[in-house]
């Protein structure tokens, strides 16, 4: 019988679908909430659990997937992602305030904001553990149970396929919906290995522009950046930081680098190291005249990238000008009035991440497929070999 904590299998990140995982490949579609593994009791009257990925139990603060947890069999772990949906489009916002609720707030919350479990592997079935079972036969059991009990919302088997063009539709286009990141590539053959790094994901990724408006390390030697938007008042503000720039790209933006004085749009602003973190960092503020060019994932809250983005270069001197010529505006209007520069910025909200969006009321209905379409749906596909 497994009991919590139990260490979820991880997938490691990478640029491009693997060639070869034991069994033939399977593709997942990978939805942006909080992995989560629910543990329904073996009997009647026992709790239902429920584990976040760091081992920390969290069912207190859903309340409403404990409720529907009646309609799941005795006996059941499932593994999958945490999500709130708004419309056609997943709010980790609103899933933030969900697993933050104290006891005054979580039955509200919980009726306004209803939690998703979007599952997309069984660890134990009637009692019985899978950990050693392959994926496909896991699979198996968990599009059984989904169609055997008839499962409905809160509860949502993920999308998943063999075919590798179906894999590469939902890479390029059930990613332009916000909360929607990419795809999970699994082996047939695998067997699920508590806290093994052995599944890959791959993340749509964009290339965009944003301005530099602090750097880490020195003007002399930037380590990464910390980078902005302009809003439609003309104030800066921060959207998310660059991982560490390789040494030719901070030598050449070295060259770029001026330090700014007192009246900096950010100043009195903290940054937190990554996002959710309390690390604080201790950043450098640079004249925001210089527009990067950077390569960003799908992750997007109130226009702020949770995850680090990936230096490409600078970009074409027009948008350089563009953005001068909006810093010499607010000098001359703070010459001109005494208001201090970007007085009231320092929040993301406002900013666009420029990342596009569109609705998809098809991913939300593939999200939510009845087991029975999802088995015709991979019967469609070509099997893997083996």
């Amino acid at each position: 019988m497994l009991r919590p904590p139990v260490e979820p299998m991880l997938a490691q990140a990478r640029e491009s679908v693997p060639g070869v995982l034991p069994g033939g490949l399977a593709f997942e579609a990978k939805f942006d909430g909080y992995r989560a593994l629910l543990f329904n009791p073996n009997r009647a009257g026992g709790a239902v659990l429920l584990q976040s990925r760091r081992g920390s139990l969290i069912q207190r603060h859903f309340p409403d997937l404990v409720a529907a947890a009646r309609q799941l069999p005795d006996g059941l772990v499932l593994d999958g992602e945490l999500v709130v949906w708004s419309g056609d489009r997943l709010s980790f916002e609103a899933l933030q305030r969900r697993a933050v609720s104290g006891i005054r707030t979580v039955d509200d919350l919980a009726a306004k904001m209803p939690a998703h479990f979007i599952a997309f592997d069984v660890l134990q079935a009637d009692s019985r553990e899978l950990l050693t079972e392959p994926y496909e036969r896991r699979r198996a059991v968990l599009e059984n149970l989904f169609r055997e009990h008839a499962l409905t919302p809160p509860w949502t088997l993920c999308p998943m396929t063999t075919d590798p063009a179906l894999a590469q539709e939902w890479l390029t286009s059930w990613t332009r919906v916000p909360g929607v990141e990419g795809v999970v590539i699994k082996g047939l053959r695998q067997r699920y290995v508590p806290g093994a790094r052995a599944w890959f994901k791959v993340r749509r990724r964009e290339t965009t522009e944003a301005v530099i408006g602090a750097v880490t390390g020195s003007l002399a030697q930037p380590q990464l950046l910390v980078l902005g938007r302009y809003d439609a008042d003309h104030r800066l503000r921060p959207v998310g930081r660059t991982t560490p720039l390789r040494p030719d790209a901070a030598r050449q933006l070295a060259d770029h680098l001026t330090a700014y004085g007192p009246g900096h749009p950010w100043t009195g602003v903290r940054f937190r190291v990554t996002w959710g973190s309390r690390e604080i960092l201790d950043p450098t503020l640079v004249v925001p005249a210089l527009v990067a060019e950077v390569s960003a994932d799908t992750a997007v809250d109130r226009g702020a990238c949770r995850h680090p983005l990936r230096y490409v270069r600078t970009a074409p001197g027009r948008h350089h000008r563009r953005r001068a010529a909006v810093r010499r505006r607010h000098e001359t209007r703070r010459r001109l009035t005494g208001e201090r520069l970007g007085s009231g910025s320092g929040g993301p909200e406002g900013s666009r991440h420029g990342v596009r969006q569109a609705p998809g009321p098809h991913v939300r209905a593939a999200a939510g497929r009845p087991a029975e379409e999802h088995r015709q749906h991979h019967a469609a596909a070509p099997a893997g070999p083996g």
